[in-house]
């Protein structure tokens, strides 16, 4: 397995470890306990889930936990007024959580993989508008946090047009 898909794997991971600690109230200790000895990489129900980078898994669900504060008010400031991230289904403020720290604090990550992996992530689990506001929020944030590579990364896909 490439280094690619074991990141999209942890990036996965990721996600429905947050929304288990979100349900749960597990901590960060007993989320990676339970997902890299149960999940990543296991056969669960007669599928086998992919491995996933590990130290990668780690660092996303870490990162959220102790970001958590400026990642929400980040998301908030997105989200309409009057559905703030409080508001969101759980499984989708997972995604969005973690899709915003990799664009606030990865920056060896470009912003259009961030983006683009989190899309992916929310079809996962979405058929209808979530995978489009998990697009529409992580471009708005790469947009302020990463504004020269957001806007670099329009000026390419305007001139191939």
């Amino acid at each position: 397995m490439s280094k690619t898909s074991e990141r999209s794997a942890a990036r996965l991971a990721a996600v429905q470890a947050l929304y288990q600690m979100d349900v749960s109230g597990k901590g960060v200790i007993d989320a990676f306990a339970e997902f890299e000895t149960f999940w990543i990489g296991k056969e669960v129900e007669g599928i086998t889930l992919p491995q996933a980078e590990s130290e990668f898994f780690r660092s996303i669900i870490s990162g959220v936990v102790k970001e958590q504060r400026t990642i929400d008010l980040k998301v908030d400031a997105v989200l309409e007024a009057s559905w703030p991230l409080k508001r969101i289904e759980l499984v989708l403020r997972a995604i969005l959580r973690a899709g915003a720290w990799e664009m606030m604090f990865r920056k060896d990550v470009p912003a259009l993989v961030v983006i683009s992996e989190y899309v992916d992530v929310a079809h996962a689990f979405y058929e209808d508008d979530e995978p489009g506001l998990v697009n529409a929020v992580l471009d708005s944030i790469g947009s302020e946090v990463r504004t020269a590579e957001m806007e670099k990364a329009r000026e390419r896909r305007a001139t191939k047009k």
